[in-house]
């Protein structure tokens, strides 16, 4: 589909977050090492949930209530917004069940898995719906500076964390891809990270390995 407001970070960011899903999903599946115990000492799922935490809220904050504004008279609209927001809302507190189970010594090896299981489906439907239909319904109703103005503030809210969120959101992206999407970012940023974050990033193993 061709967007006229540009997609292409919010696409980065679901795409940095399906790999990660993915690791994620790895490790919780194993049956060598204690999973839960594996997945709590990544540093990957560390940084997985603060940035999705991140994303979701400033989806929250600015996003939802501008899409709900400008598609108040549409009935089915306004119902497609409030359903992609309410989906948050399921999603995030499985981070806590996941890392409790984790902590448990007695049964949390008993329920991990279907935790991680639940979290995978939801987060994977979730970013299903707003692709399919969430993108297309932004796109179509919302003006370029609503939209501009929710990247800025999202942006805004990752700066502190730019040293690793910009390696975290460009991991294994291809030079072509990286080129276009360091672009998006100041100068200043694109250059930091190619000479001191990539480097730094790359010399941790976010995922033990894994």
């Amino acid at each position: 589909m061709d967007y006229k407001l540009d997609m292409s970070m919010m696409f980065q960011i679901h795409n940095a977050l399906v790999r990660d899903l993915r690791q994620v999903v790895r490790i919780a599946s194993g049956t060598g090492d204690d999973p839960a115990k594996l997945l709590r000492a990544a540093l990957g799922w560390e940084l997985f949930k603060k940035f999705l935490v991140v994303h979701h809220q400033t989806e929250d904050d600015i996003l939802w209530p501008a899409l709900r504004a400008a598609v108040a008279g549409n009935p089915d609209q306004l119902a497609l917004a409030d359903a992609l927001e309410a989906e948050h809302s399921v999603i995030e507190p499985l981070f806590a069940e996941i890392d409790a189970a984790g902590a448990d010594p007695d049964h949390g090896h008993q329920r991990f898995a279907d935790i991680v299981d639940e979290f995978a489906g939801k987060l994977t439907g979730h970013l299903t719906h707003e692709e399919t239909d969430g993108l297309p319904l932004i796109d179509l109703a919302l003006p370029p500076e609503q939209w501009q103005h929710f990247a800025a503030v999202h942006g805004q809210r990752l700066l502190p964390d730019a040293p690793t969120y910009m390696p975290w959101l460009l991991s294994d992206t291809g030079p072509e891809a990286l080129d276009r999407i360091l672009t998006k970012f100041p100068p200043h940023l694109a250059t930091a990270f190619r000479e001191q974050w990539a480097p730094a990033y790359s010399a941790h193993d976010a995922w033990n390995g894994r």
